[in-house]
């Protein structure tokens, strides 16, 4: 499916955030994914795989999520000074910010022409914690986290009782969990707690821990795996198949 790609600068609660679109370039309406970035913010790669999305009929939109902490427009790079500032903006955002910027997407999505309705979430890394977060809105009905960060611990701000795994009594779509065994950020211990959780919390979901470190989805660097991309890739359309219309 051809696509197309646009820009647009939402208001929400904390300020502006440039938001990207990349949606199917047939009129017609499609679900609609929020779909969240590592701390890099749009990178190349975040790009890629956001139009990868867009190509399989769903309208993808990607916020600049440190979007109060940087100028508009603002990737940062893929080494050790892009890493600092990115982890930086994460300790400094508390997650309500991000429930705000969620539900500014929601109701802007709804007033155009090719939505039709239906939401889903993903996100890689700090992205899949995020879209994880988003599944707490009413109008998300899939979420597909791939080795979402921190949600095993409690660094980000939040004030009390609004830790992400705090919360779980707000999500009513259904949730695919995907993990790197080799993901330092996330070891055994962190996966299996956030696990237990989801179990006893009733949940619905799906987990799955593929052999691969943080960022194998990443199509640059050297952690990237094409096989394990691919194969999480069709995890998450055949989520959204079945949830989204």
């Amino acid at each position: 499916m051809m696509i197309k790609s646009e820009i647009t600068d939402l208001n929400t609660a904390t300020g502006v955030m440039r938001t990207y679109v990349h949606r199917p370039a047939e009129a017609g309406q499609y679900p609609t994914i929020l779909f969240y970035s590592e701390i890099f913010q749009q990178t190349g790669p975040i790009e890629r795989a956001a139009k990868i999305i867009a190509g399989h009929g769903y309208n993808v939109l990607v916020p600049e999520v440190f979007h109060e902490l940087n100028p508009i427009g603002t990737v940062l790079a893929y080494d050790d000074a892009g890493r600092d500032k990115g982890n930086a903006d994460k300790m400094a955002k508390s997650v309500e910010g991000y429930d705000t910027d969620n539900a500014a997407m929601i109701a802007w999505a709804k007033q155009q022409s090719w939505h039709n309705g239906d939401f889903g979430a993903m996100g890689f890394c700090i992205g899949g914690h995020l879209a994880f977060r988003a599944a707490l809105q009413p109008e998300i009905k899939a979420t597909a986290c791939f080795y979402a960060t921190d949600l095993h611990t409690n660094v980000i701000p939040n004030q009390p009782g609004q830790h992400s795994m705090e919360r779980l009594a707000d999500i009513s779509g259904e949730l695919l969990m995907i993990w790197g065994k080799q993901d330092p950020h996330i070891p055994a211990a962190g996966r299996a707690q956030v696990y237990q959780q989801l179990v006893a919390a009733g949940k619905t979901f799906t987990w799955h821990e593929f052999n691969g470190p943080h960022a194998f989805m990443r199509d640059e660097g050297d952690r990237y795996d094409p096989q394990l991309a691919l194969l999480g890739y069709q995890l998450a359309f055949d989520l959204f198949r079945r949830n989204l219309k």
